[in-house]
């Protein structure tokens, strides 16, 4: 089994409910530690959040499953640590 310590998403959802309330409810998902919600774009109708999530073992559909419950979209996954730890991104000379 993997274990998923850092998961990042781009998520679109509506206004309401509010980040506050979709941070809370991934966060109550079991092996989650933490979730760090930032909101990079708000329109009209929808808006598109990073959210950040990290546990011991991120449970990574039921994360999925809450932010469609809540009315969201994710639209892809932008990071994902594995392992027994925490591994931070590395500059390479390509950045």
């Amino acid at each position: 089994m993997v274990h998923v310590r850092r998961l990042v998403l781009d998520v679109l959802k509506p206004h309401d409910p509010d980040v506050v309330t979709v941070a809370g409810s991934v966060a109550d998902c079991e092996g989650v530690s933490g979730v760090n919600a930032v909101l990079l774009e708000t329109d009209r109708e929808v808006q598109n959040v990073k959210l950040t999530v990290e546990g011991d073992s991120v449970p990574v559909e039921a994360v999925h499953d809450t932010v469609e419950d809540l009315g969201g979209t994710v639209h892809s996954i932008d990071e994902v640590v594995c392992g027994e730890v925490v591994v931070e991104e590395s500059e390479t000379p390509q950045d």
